[in-house]
């Protein structure tokens, strides 16, 4: 079976890695990889593009996805977010043009090349088990704390990782992000506990 939101989404990170471009998968297709399985519709990816890398992104990706320069330019400048649309697919790919911050700098620092999918082979950075974790909380607060979603994705990757998981980093980047209360409240809701 083809994993077309890996195939598509590497892609998009090849040509990041032959820019030089430091990046990282997050959002569902990590905790994906780390924990439970489930159906996506994008991909999130966190990528320190440059206005001098447009063109080169525009040129290679341009054939296979729905791709706007001008969109790309001003995520670019204010440091936001834009998507590109594969045309086959139509699988979204969300890229963050990243604020950095001490988190952000350790999240790219940590990401590590993960095997995506084996036939066809394809592989990328993907955040750490222990960042993805940290950031899904920091996301599920942002929204409000409801999003069901965002919870299981956290329990899931806490379950299926268990005592691989580095608790000193987790609890540490928990107490600087304030979210050392989600935390705890995820390994209690877990089958793993802390």
């Amino acid at each position: 079976m083809v994993n077309e939101p890996a195939l598509v989404t590497t892609k998009v990170t090849r040509v990041l890695e032959k820019l030089n471009v430091r990046y990282l998968i997050g959002g569902s297709l990590a905790s994906t990889l780390y924990g439970m399985v489930r159906t996506t519709q994008n991909s999130d990816i966190v990528a320190e593009l440059k206005p001098e890398h447009i063109e080169t992104v525009i040129t290679e990706l341009n054939n296979e996805f729905y791709i706007d320069e001008v969109i790309i330019d001003e995520a670019i400048a204010r440091k936001s977010s834009f998507n590109i649309i594969h045309k086959d697919s139509f699988f979204k790919i969300d890229v963050f043009v990243p604020k950095m911050r001490p988190f952000l700098e350790q999240q790219l620092n940590r990401a590590q090349r993960q095997i995506l999918s084996i036939e066809p082979p394809a592989e990328a950075l993907v955040a750490s088990p222990e960042d993805t974790i940290l950031a899904k909380i920091e996301w599920f607060r942002m929204g409000g704390k409801v999003s069901e979603r965002q919870w299981r994705d956290i329990l899931g990757i806490i379950e299926v990782q268990g005592n691989n998981l580095n608790i000193e980093y987790l609890t540490r980047w928990a107490k600087e992000l304030t979210i050392s209360e989600l935390l705890q409240r995820a390994f209690k809701e877990s089958t793993l506990k802390e």
